[in-house]
């Protein structure tokens, strides 16, 4: 195997020779079968689990055996202290950081967990100094529009021109990037990777079906990156180059989601509160809105700031009216237009009856042929978007029990819901003008509470829905269990969630304190995303972040751009949609491009962590890699592959008469990184 480290490429890539490639092919194939993700390392790999030095690890404990004091209060009985900790390290936080295993211990998981479910009594100072560099943050959605606005369009093809010459192919992992990219092209209009998307103003006007095809356009794009928009803007390029927006601290409107971006992973790898960084994550890929779409890039600070991240661990039903009013949730798909096709008749009607209680006076002329004709073209009418994501995606789910009628009917209930000066203001408003004031019927409930009170008495409704409830908690149990949770776990959740009236944090206590949630079959049961892999390496090595951007870069490369999931569904949270070879080179690269200290504006110390008595023996650098960053647990196919590494002159450092060898610690640990067991959570 070598390794370009020449400075234009900025990071570690991988240039295999024919064998050496097909060895690490054929070692990736056998963990990662084509079609529905890795073998379960606790049937196969984890059965042959070996310790730094090679013993064989008994996995499988007596039931019978007393419970270790770290675990008192959990109903664990099928892992180890060690394994529990790390289970519940990569499930309700983004790995483990050094230290962090022994820290648990000493506190006792329990108490861990309860601290993480009340995340406002953990003091997270430091992560609060680190978002002191991102003003954007900090402002209103009327002061980002004043402060970051729209270039004019001259300027904007300018700046498309720069972003693709600022594309740096030529590395297998960008062709295949590239290659996938093209694959998901467009039939619908859907911009090109690399492409500034076509983001005109014009789609303000009083088109109500503007945003209809949105999802019938994703429909060919690929599982692993369903969605992805504007690579150009977080990923596809050369991760550590300086976007134009960051490097020239302009004002352009890009930067205000680059902050944003940034500001997540540097919570995701900082923060104290974990358990609230994964909630706010998961929240907003369900209530997904996408940067890319006219003016929701100046809606989304808000809308994370002040909709989603204070209501993460809150009633589900809070959250719901919270992301109905987002004005970034109205524009995305497209409930501001939405309005009552009889309000103009309406309103007309109202002026008449005005102006014949004055006498008649003012009464206009009635109006050309040609202008009654542009009145028609340009009047608004009912969208029906919102209504059906609001049941399929938000509450009760495809299968939730609802018809078309009912679709229609709740888009009736939601008309007047709008924005008010998108381009000014950008604030939640309700224009009674607009509102369809007739009695509707929703899933067999009459609703006519009259104006605004009718979209309320929905959200409502469909908030203490049965439906609702299994469908959050099936979702919750696979983002935190498996990809295919147990039904009767499901079930209990649900009643929880029914019981107390959608509490959040009520249903996850009632996941985690489960039998299910800390059984064999969960162990490692889930694969790490791109963006969970780019953060839990990031904490894995302990690294010093001090420009988070390159592992935004980094995300996107690997296939989940943050804030560009075009489809309402939001990413996917299954282990197919994130299982392909150019997926898993990206991955290994990234590994062995941070263990080594080529990543812009991050930095670790992998000698200090493996420790000063490997130094110079590549086998023993290797178990104690293992040991230090996979928990000793790995399979025997990959323990075979990264041996047959370390003789290679780039991990000794040495040439082949040199009798003095140091191995590259950075290149063994991004190896062992690289390996299918990091890849799981």
């Amino acid at each position: 195997m070598k390794v370009d480290t020449r400075p234009k490429a900025g990071v570690a890539r991988l240039r295999a020779s024919a064998k050496s490639f097909l060895s690490i092919f054929l070692s990736i194939a056998f963990a990662f079968p084509s079609g529905i993700g890795w073998p379960a390392l606790v049937a196969a790999g984890v059965a042959n689990a070996e310790d730094g030095h090679g013993s064989a690890m008994p996995l499988h404990k007596d039931k019978k055996a007393k419970q270790d004091p770290v675990l008192k209060g959990l109903p664990i009985t099928e892992l180890s202290a060690d394994e529990a900790i790390l289970h519940a390290l990569n499930r309700l936080a983004y790995g483990p950081r050094p230290g962090d295993m022994e820290r648990v211990r000493q506190m006792g998981l329990a108490k861990w967990i309860e601290q993480q479910l009340n995340p406002n009594g953990i003091e997270d100072r430091s992560v609060e100094a680190r978002l002191e560099q991102y003003p954007t943050l900090r402002m209103s959605t009327a002061k980002l529009l004043e402060e970051y606005p729209q270039p004019k369009q001259q300027e904007k093809q300018v700046e498309a021109r720069a972003a693709r010459l600022e594309q740096r192919p030529g590395d297998s992992a960008a062709v295949i990037a590239r290659d996938m990219s093209n694959k998901e092209g467009i039939q619908g209009g859907q911009a090109r990777p690399g492409d500034q998307p076509e983001v005109e103003h014009g789609n303000m006007k009083d088109d109500a079906n503007a945003g209809a095809s949105m999802k019938q356009e994703s429909v060919a794009m690929n599982a692993v990156t369903r969605g992805a928009g504007r690579r150009d803007l977080l990923g596809g390029g050369d991760p550590n180059s300086v976007p134009r927006a960051i490097a020239d601290d302009s004002k352009r409107p890009q930067r205000v989601v680059e902050e944003l971006s940034m500001a997540k992973v540097a919570r995701a790898i900082y923060s104290e509160r974990q358990l609230q960084q994964v909630m706010d994550d998961f929240w907003f890929n369900h209530f997904n809105v996408f940067a890319g779409k006219g003016e929701d890039r100046w809606f989304l600070t808000s809308y994370e700031r002040d909709v989603i991240q204070p209501h993460a661990m809150g009633k589900f039903k809070d959250l719901l009216t919270a992301t109905a009013k987002s004005p970034a949730m109205l524009f995305y798909l497209d409930n501001f237009l939405s309005a009552d096709p009889r309000a103009p008749e309406r309103l007309a009607a109202e002026r008449a009856a005005r102006q014949a209680r004055r006498g008649g006076f003012g009464r206009p002329w009635p109006p050309r042929a040609p202008q009654q004709q542009q009145a028609r073209k340009n009047v608004r009418g009912l969208n029906e978007n919102y209504g059906r994501e609001l049941m399929e995606l938000h509450t009760l789910g495809v299968d939730g029990g609802y018809t078309q009628k009912d679709v229609t009917e709740v888009a009736r209930c939601f008309t007047g819901w709008t924005i008010e000066k998108p381009r000014e203001y950008g604030d939640f408003k309700f224009d009674e003008r607009m509102h369809d004031p007739d009695p509707k019927v929703v899933v067999g409930k009459k609703i006519h509470a009259g104006g605004m009170k009718d979209g309320e008495q929905v959200i409502e409704m469909l908030a203490r829905h049965p439906s609702t409830a299994k469908f959050i908690s099936t979702k919750l149990a696979r983002r935190f269990v498996s990809d295919n949770p147990p039904p009767s776990l499901v079930t209990r959740m649900a009643e929880t969630f029914q019981s107390s009236d959608g509490d959040i944090r009520a249903v996850l206590k009632t996941m985690i304190y489960s039998r299910e949630f800390w059984s064999r079959e969960a162990y490692r049961a889930k694969i790490k995303t791109p963006f969970e892999l780019v953060v839990s390496t990031a904490r894995a090595l302990g690294a010093d972040v001090d420009t988070p951007m390159p592992l935004v870069q980094w995300t996107g490369r690997i296939g989940e751009p943050l804030y560009q999931c075009q489809p309402p569904t939001g990413y996917a949270d299954k282990s197919e949609a994130w299982v392909n070879t150019g997926a898993l080179l990206n991955r290994l690269n990234f590994s062995l491009a941070l263990a080594g200290n080529k990543v812009r504006g991050s930095r670790s110390d992998v000698g200090s962590l493996l420790g000063p008595e490997v130094d110079g023996d590549a086998k023993a650098t290797l178990n104690r890699a293992v040991q230090v960053f996979l928990g000793g647990q790995t399979g025997a196919t990959t323990v075979e592959t990264l041996e047959k590494q370390l003789e290679n002159p780039q991990i000794v450092q040495a040439k082949l008469d040199d009798p003095v060898r140091r191995v590259d610690l950075g290149m063994v640990t991004g190896l062992v990184l690289g390996a299918p067991e990091f890849q799981r959570r």
